[in-house]
């Protein structure tokens, strides 16, 4: 494994001690313990690099030889497809992986099955963008902006989003089926964000959310998804 691994430069900067594992690169961003919830709800042994942002790690030479696209998170599965090693990125895309290659957190119905990853296009294309924007120009460079048009605007797209998950998960444990799936896993670490870290809670009137929020409850208090909102 170690031979298979040392293939790719991103090991030169941070080399694996355990090459035999799913090598993790990412930090606790809404994206980035989209895939460390979902490693440790799994099981699936990995070991986990920190991409310092503050040292601007996303874009050095070797990060970029794994991810072109300088962001995090990105995994180094040694044991990817027919046996041979696998770098992918993309949170979205790397949650469909793990799922596949286990068989966990994806509905085995085939239509409950898409249900799941139309959900998680939902976050991809809406929900982390509009939220994101949000916590910009509400807590980092832009709260400094004069023109609060743009805060406005996205506040409102933000309300909106949440007005279509809170419709779908009235009723619902989770976003689809009776399980947790990676539906839950991609929208969570976002709403978390949104309300917590974003200090947004006040201007999107989440408390009127009352599904929403009784959902995040419930995946907040999942261990799984406890262990990996800390790591790295």
């Amino acid at each position: 494994m170690a031979d298979l691994l040392s293939g790719f430069p991103i090991t030169e900067r941070w080399p694996a001690q355990h090459p035999d594992r799913l090598q993790l690169y990412s930090l606790p961003t809404p994206n980035g313990v989209k895939v460390s919830i979902m490693l440790e709800e799994i099981a699936l042994p990995y070991e986990v690099h920190r991409i310092d942002f503050g040292q601007d790690d996303q874009h050095s030479p070797e990060f970029l030889s794994l991810n072109p696209n300088g962001k995090i998170p990105a995994i180094l599965d040694p044991d990817g497809p027919d046996g041979k090693p696998l770098a992918l990125f993309e949170s979205g895309a790397i949650l469909h992986y793990l799922a596949e290659k286990t068989g966990k957190l994806l509905p085995a119905d085939p239509a409950e099955r898409w249900h799941a990853m139309q959900w998680v296009f939902f976050q991809v294309g809406h929900i982390g963008p509009m939220f994101g924007q949000v916590g910009f120009f509400n807590k980092f460079a832009g709260r400094e902006w004069e023109d609060k048009r743009p805060l406005q605007r996205y506040v409102d797209e933000s309300k909106r989003l949440l007005d279509v998950i809170e419709q779908h998960l009235a009723g619902r444990e989770w976003f689809v089926g009776d399980d947790f799936s990676i539906a839950d896993v991609s929208i969570l670490g976002w709403v978390r964000n949104l309300i917590g870290f974003y200090e947004a809670g006040k201007l999107v009137d989440f408390p009127r959310y009352t599904a929403v929020a009784a959902w995040l409850e419930r995946g907040l208090a999942r261990p799984a998804v406890q262990r990996g909102l800390a790591i790295p």
